[in-house]
């Protein structure tokens, strides 16, 4: 059995917006592509062409329709993305009988060792959230990491110093910060929109947040009274705003 370190307090995670996450899988295709030729790679994938493709992605995004509560609502379609939420007392780790599953105590992201993995999923089974992947190929299990190689690498701008699902996100729906520091920017992003855990009731503590969809306008009422058309003296007007009006009345 695996022991936990000592509660970090630095706990780098991510921070998804389920309002404005579009479902593009930007986020998962940056993350095949960057942890596939990285060191925590490669992600291969069986039969990828195939009736049954199978493969390691460590970002998979889900579209679900969410049903109405009210009877006069539409249903809305919410686009989930789900990676390894970075628990702080994560079973996945407890459960390995190698220590290949640890929590690094520095800064609380859960890594896989796969020196020392011999390919058991007790800590996939141990997972309720299903974020460990299993590499039929290599015979070990593999799941994100916060891409730790790129988010401590010197050699890169401080800006690109994200995680790569971050830096592709084409909408801005996920953030990556420590959400240790109650005065960082995604820990003030949580507050302000009620961000929540995934599963609480399962008592893991994820480190990663999801900030909820704000309620869809439905269409309904009567639709805004048309602006009366106001004519505009434009003869005290420079000259040029006067030959823009005469060539627009013609």
């Amino acid at each position: 059995m695996t022991m936990l370190p000592p509660p970090s307090p630095k706990k780098l995670g991510l921070v998804i917006d389920l309002d404005i996450c579009v479902g593009c899988h930007a986020c998962a295709v940056a993350c095949k592509e960057w942890n596939d030729g990285g060191e925590f790679g490669p992600l291969p994938d069986e039969n990828p062409y195939g009736a049954e493709p199978l493969g390691v992605w460590f970002n998979r995004v889900h579209s679900y329709e969410v049903e109405p509560t009210e009877k006069d609502k539409p249903a809305m379609t919410v686009h989930f993305p789900r990676s390894c939420l970075h628990c702080e007392t994560p079973d996945c780790v407890t459960v390995c009988p190698t220590g290949a599953s640890y929590k690094r105590a520095e800064d609380g992201i859960v890594l896989v060792d796969e020196d020392k993995c011999i390919g058991c999923k007790l800590c996939s089974w141990a997972c309720p959230y299903g974020a460990r992947e299993y590499s039929e190929v290599r015979g070990v299990m593999q799941k994100c990491t916060l891409c730790v190689d790129r988010i401590y690498n010197e050699s890169f701008e401080e800006i690109d110093r994200q995680p790569a699902c971050v830096m592709a996100c084409p909408t801005r729906a996920r953030h990556f910060g420590d959400l240790g520091d109650a005065d960082s920017a995604v820990s003030k992003l949580v507050a302000e929109r009620g961000g929540y855990d995934l599963m609480p009731e399962m008592g893991y503590k994820p480190v990663n947040k999801y900030l909820p969809p704000r309620p869809r306008r439905d269409g309904c009422g009567s639709a805004p009274k048309p602006v009366q058309d106001e004519k505009v003296d434009f003869s005290t007007a420079s000259p040029l705003l006067r030959w823009i009006d005469k060539v627009l009345s013609r």
